[in-house]
């Protein structure tokens, strides 16, 4: 597999994923600008894709949704004049030569969806926008290739905000986001000796800064007792954050911090 996160955060989210034979995109928000710009750094185009995989109808996840109309559109909701093909949670599909596992994340917008992605060689994990991810889904977690997770604030910089208290409530719900120390102890969880980097994602850019949340995680695995050698990034909101297959290719970022342990 290789991939990249084209957008991540409050403003827009995009990821691509393909292997040797499928091109997938998961959510298409942010601007139209930011999606075709980058298509183009990564030589592929909207003809080329397979699939579109959305998590949920916020419009910083499906804001571009009609670049994508001539493209099978995957959702597990239903969106105003687009065709889509129904996606339930612990209901497989395949795409191509990928394997795709919805799993029911936790967040306030109806039927959000975190995806499994697996191609019979690597499995990736993406889970973005929700409050806790269920202890069910750490067995189809456990030791991926490659994780995205949402680490979205800290809790002390949210409260000190100048946001409104529902506002403040809302993100620290179930129904919210999770927040760095929740996603540093799922990471710890269900990385293994296989994991070659975590992207940490949607990360607020009020209420968190990449460095923290990068330092978070860093500091639970370093202290983990696990064996572990991989990459862990902070994605930024509209930073071409590309990985996978390639190595030598594999462009980190500016946020970045090497595990080994």
């Amino acid at each position: 597999m290789k991939f990249a996160l084209l957008a991540s955060g409050s403003k827009g989210n995009c990821f691509v994923l393909e292997d040797d034979k499928t091109l997938l995109v998961i959510d298409c928000g942010g601007t139209k600008k930011n999606i075709v710009n980058n298509f183009k750094e990564l030589g592929i185009s909207v003809d080329d894709v397979d699939g579109l995989l959305i998590t949920h109808d916020h419009s910083d996840h499906i804001a571009q949704i009609k670049l994508f109309k001539d493209v099978s559109i995957y959702s597990p909701v239903e969106i105003d004049e687009i065709d889509t093909f129904e996606v339930r949670s612990n209901q497989s599909f395949t795409i191509g030569s990928l394997e795709i596992m919805p799993v029911a994340l936790s967040h306030d917008a109806y039927n959000t969806m975190g995806y499994i992605i697996n191609n019979g060689q690597e499995k990736l994990v993406y889970m973005t926008d929700t409050g806790y991810v269920n202890a069910k889904y750490f067995s189809l977690m456990d030791n991926c290739d490659y994780l995205v997770l949402e680490s979205n604030h800290d809790v002390e910089m949210l409260m000190n905000s100048r946001r409104p208290a529902y506002l403040k409530q809302r993100i620290c719900s179930d129904s919210g986001h999770l927040n760095n120390d929740d996603c540093s102890s799922i990471v710890e969880k269900v990385v293994g000796d296989k994991t070659k980097c975590v992207y940490l994602a949607h990360i607020s850019q009020e209420a968190n800064t990449r460095e923290l949340a990068l330092n978070t995680t860093y500091e639970t695995l370093m202290h983990s007792g696990k064996h572990l050698h991989m990459n862990l990034c902070a994605a930024g909101q509209f930073e071409l954050l590309r990985g996978g297959k390639d190595e030598e290719e594999v462009i980190l970022g500016d946020c970045y911090r090497i595990i080994d342990c």
